[in-house]
């Protein structure tokens, strides 16, 4: 479970960086909120990334 928190920030960057791709290739990218957010999640996944990096 530790070695899955170690890499859980990284994980949601990922899952953001995913989320921005797919919406380039369908018509998504005209939407603000799905590009929004996407940039929220690949933030709130660095800053979980940095946070976790310090706890453990």
């Amino acid at each position: 479970m530790n070695n899955f928190k170690k890499y859980l920030g990284a994980i949601v960057v990922i899952l953001g960086a995913i989320l921005l791709f797919c919406s380039a290739f369908t018509t998504l990218h005209n939407y603000n909120g799905v590009l929004v957010g996407s940039l929220v999640i690949m933030f709130a996944g660095l800053l979980l990334h940095i946070f976790m990096g310090k706890k453990i």
